[in-house]
């Protein structure tokens, strides 16, 4: 309703809202209704099948290869109009099915919203539809349970709310109501709670202030729904390809039936109609041969594969041309919490009997040891009373179901958990030692206190932040021995808390007391003249498998910058520890990053690892600057803040297992494993894929331009021509399809995680490509004529001679692209080779079958095949000569 009611008390917000805590009554609850709308999130329009199916036609090349089945069927080659048709009706069905899949996956995941909620109406508690709530609307608010509309607290029972899927922060908000100054962020507002956030301590009464899109979350939504569709690199490439390839095409068309026709006028004074025609026929045959129709299939079949290979890996493209644009990407703004870390509060060291000692095991499971690097002799007694009591001062739960998931606090999931490594049993220790009483957590006193039956005396154990627990003690147990607090053990042990604090460590302290029998419940009377037992700091550890994916991302020339809503400390600490963060680097806050304008940030934006404690509005920010800069950007996320950047950014990697719906929306990418190593596996792919599409444009280019160089100058040279319309066609089938569609299939290189990404303008047709491409249609026309020419270029001979040595030529084209040194790793190249000895095959049935009438060819000799594979495997060994050389100087250079 656009008031900070953070900032005003709760008589304030009570009064603006035009409510009382007796709440609305169903006449204002209507009538509010009818002024605000329902509380939801409003979906985005949906893509529809027909659309998804539609767009997979829409492409420059899809449109021009449409127009080459008109010509086809124009010059009455039915058989080719027919074979494109299916080439393009398939990569359509394709595309349409992957697609569609993938987005029918996005529309089963879990809605986010809570579906009922507990309001206070006509002074009744009530439960109705949280899309009934309205602004002014009294809410009761409980452990366990999701907030179903944005709302200022006015009630508080040791209340904190699990924040990450909003702000990013893994230390659920301890809550407040007292009112907070004007111009604070979204993380730090800790009297309001946020629509689809967690309850997970304590219970609370709160006013109702925003509902619907109004909501942080909602206005994240529209933030996420406002971003335009973008193209990726590679469907940036094909257009600008397709449009070029059409231009050329027209040229050929005009060029070669010119040339042609004149050629005549001016030999024998006039141009014959049959001769017009066959020349017409050449010219329209060379310009479809021209197309790469097998580029679509070959891009879709590339694309599909690696979603396969991915979803292996345990990642789900939403797109196909996603995978694609990872293998670009040169920077990652990946989220701390849950993507780089566990999302799984640790303990890390326990300080007891005046010693440190070291934790390991991450996460929740009960795997861990205790290490002690000191020489004196440990009290085990002592630190099994520190932990048992971490264990028993402690309200949540450990469950196993799949995965080791805390419920509850993860803060004192921690501790529990510590106490489990250590071999306790909570079971066991709370029938040993009942909870009899507790006094809970509250702001104020920073402590919990519960109450035990042990030995059939009362004891109270207490925990809280360090520095609150050592003012409420008087003693100190060291090695089973209690004597009393002194001056300088409270020194020391604060010392010891800052050490820890200055690692990110989130520390607590630990201490009991015996009651009396008739003790009073009351924080005066039980938390004071405490005995000190020890500390203990925990951390939400990196994932185990994130050091050696970010090696290879810095192998792979692939920036990592953090971008979190936690604290700067913690964030360096763990980077540092993932080796993200070096002597140098800098870091950045929310407040920092408000503070600086955009000239400065798009300055300093290349040398920032760390940004802490920001919005969603800093991490779009962030993200246009580097945007800016030239560089293609990946984000990966699991909370509602990360939705929109994911959708700005270049692509958007969601987590599965953590991630909240609209983060998975969002994305382009989502990882059902939440694993950041996954992320290495999806640019490997995408390099890989573009790598083979790249191949095989240079291939069809470099084929064709061998059939254009054989037409044309026997046109100059006044020759009949070698190639009739039927057979170009057939050429094109033949060694464009399945050697083609095989460069796509058969494994990448795995050297290629050891380059850099490339450029977003790279073109696909780069300046290299046009060499290999000039030098191999060359080779193949000349010597291609030099067979013609060499059988009399007259006969049906001649013109078989040339329509083979034609084809064997681009097979040896082919082999090229897997050789290394002249020689070919069978067992990676088992398609390829497949493909070959098919295409071989087909010629080899046109050739000695009754096919051969149709194609006006007739059968070969031993010794013609001789000559064939003789003139044919020059474009190999030359090729293969050229790529050792090249090598040879790189390696020099």
């Amino acid at each position: 309703m656009g008031e900070n009611y953070y900032s005003l008390n709760v008589k304030e917000v009570l009064k603006s809202l035009k409510t009382s805590e007796k709440g609305l009554t169903k006449k204002e609850a209507e009538q509010r209704s009818d002024k605000y709308g329902i509380n939801e999130i409003k979906k985005r329009k949906r893509i529809t099948p027909l659309q998804i199916f539609v767009r997979q036609f829409t492409s420059f090349i899809v449109v021009i290869l449409l127009a080459a089945i008109v010509i086809s069927l124009l010059i009455g080659e039915r058989l080719d109009a027919i074979v494109i048709s299916i080439i393009v009706v398939l990569n359509g069905v394709f595309g349409f099915v992957q697609e569609y899949k993938a987005e029918k996956a996005i529309e089963e995941l879990r809605k986010l919203t809570a579906l009922k909620a507990k309001v206070i109406r006509n002074g009744q508690e009530i439960e109705i539809d949280s899309k009934e709530l309205v602004p002014g609307d009294i809410i009761l608010l409980e452990t366990g349970s999701k907030v179903p509309a944005d709302a200022r607290l006015i009630q508080i029972a040791a209340f904190q709310v699990d924040e990450a899927s909003l702000t990013g922060e893994s230390v659920p908000s301890k809550k407040v109501i007292n009112s907070l100054k004007e111009g604070i962020q979204v993380t730090d507002q800790e009297n309001m709670v946020f629509m689809g956030t967690i309850i997970t301590k304590g219970h609370a009464k709160a006013v109702i202030t925003d509902t619907g899109m109004n909501t942080e979350i909602g206005k994240i939504a529209e933030m996420v729904q406002e971003v335009k569709e973008k193209l990726t690199p590679l469907q940036e490439k094909l257009k600008q390809f397709g449009k070029w390839l059409g231009v050329v095409t027209i040229g050929i068309c005009a060029v070669v039936f010119g040339v042609g026709v004149l050629r005549q006028y001016l030999t024998i004074g006039l141009i014959e109609t049959a001769y017009a025609s066959e020349m017409f026929m050449a010219a329209v045959a060379l310009a479809v041969a021209a197309i790469p129709e097998g580029l679509p299939a070959v891009v879709t079949i590339s694309l599909a594969l690696g979603v396969k290979r991915m979803a292996k890996r345990n990642a789900l493209i939403r797109q196909l041309p996603a995978v694609e644009t990872l293998g670009c990407t040169n920077f990652i703004c990946s989220d701390k919490t849950g993507t780089l870390t566990k999302n799984e509060m640790t303990v890390r060291e326990i300080y007891a009997n005046n010693v440190l000692i070291k934790v390991t095991g991450e996460g929740y499971g009960p795997e861990g040891k205790f290490i002690h690097a000191g020489s004196e002799v440990l009290d085990t007694k002592n630190i099994e009373l520190l932990l048992s009591i971490g264990a028993l001062c402690n309200d949540s739960r450990l469950n196993n179901n799949k995965r080791w998931e805390i419920f509850g606090d993860p803060t004192e999931g921690a501790v529990l958990v510590s106490a489990i490594k250590a071999g306790f049993k909570r079971s066991e220790l709370e029938k040993h030692f009942p909870r009899i009483d507790e006094i809970p957590f509250d702001s104020e006193r920073k402590c919990m206190t519960t109450i035990h039956k042990v030995n059939r005396e009362n004891v109270a154990y207490v925990k809280g932040a360090p520095d609150v627990i050592l003012t409420k003690c008087k003693y100190i147990n060291i090695n089973g021995k209690v004597k009393k607090l002194t001056g300088e053990d409270k020194k020391r042990i604060l010392n010891i808390n800052q050490d820890m604090a200055n690692k990110a460590l989130r520390v607590l302290g630990f201490a009991y007391k015996p009651l009396t029998e008739k003790y009073k419940s009351t924080p005066e009377e039980v938390e004071k003249d405490l005995i000190f037992i020890g500390l203990q700091a925990m951390i939400d550890p990196p994932r185990e498998e994130v050091k050696e994916a970010i090696v290879k991302c810095k192998t792979a020339g692939i920036e990592i910058v953090v971008i979190t809503g936690d604290h700067k400390l913690t964030a360096v600490a763990i980077a540092k520890e993932l080796g993200l963060f070096k002597e140098g680097d800098k870091a950045l806050s929310g407040d920092e990053l408000d503070n600086l304008s955009d000239e400065k940030l798009d300055r300093i934006i290349e040398d920032i690892v760390i940004y802490a404690r920001v919005s969603p509005e800093h991490k779009v920010r962030i993200l246009n600057a580097l945007k800016k800069k030239g560089h293609i950007v990946a984000m990966t996320g699991d909370g509602v803040n990360d939705a929109p950047a994911l959708k700005k950014a270049d692509i958007g990697v969601a987590m599965g297992i953590t991630g909240t719906d609209v983060t998975k929306e969002a994305s382009d990418m989502v990882l059902t494993d939440d694993n950041f190593a996954s992320i290495v596996s999806a640019v490997e792919e995408g390099r890989g894929i573009y790598n083979s599409i790249k191949q095989f444009v240079q291939y069809t280019l470099s084929s064709n331009l061998g059939e254009i160089v054989v037409v044309f100058l026997a046109i100059l040279i006044g020759w009949p021509l070698p190639l009739i319309a039927i057979q170009i066609l057939w050429v094109n089938l033949l060694t464009d399809g399945l050697p083609g569609l095989a460069l796509g299939l058969d494994p990448f290189s795995k050297d290629i995680m050891k380059k850099p990404p490339r450029k977003r303008k790279e073109n696909i047709i780069s300046k290299e490509v046009i060499q290999n491409i000039l030098i191999v249609g060359f080779i193949m026309g000349i010597g291609t004529l030099f067979m013609f020419y060499s059988y009399g270029v007259e006969t049906d001979k001649a013109r078989s001679i040339a329509f083979t040595t034609l084809i064997i030529f681009q097979l040896f084209n082919v082999l090229t692209y897997r050789a290394k040194n002249f020689k070919i790793n069978i067992k990676t190249s088992g398609f390829l080779i497949g493909s070959i000895i098919i295409s071989v095959l087909m010629q080899l049935a046109v050739l000695y079958t009754p096919l051969n009438v149709a194609f006006k060819i007739v059968p070969l000799g031993l010794f013609d095949w001789i000559k064939i594979l003789l003139v044919s495997c020059t474009l190999y060994i030359i090729l293969e000569s050229r790529k050792m050389f090249m090598n040879y100087r790189e390696t020099k250079s």
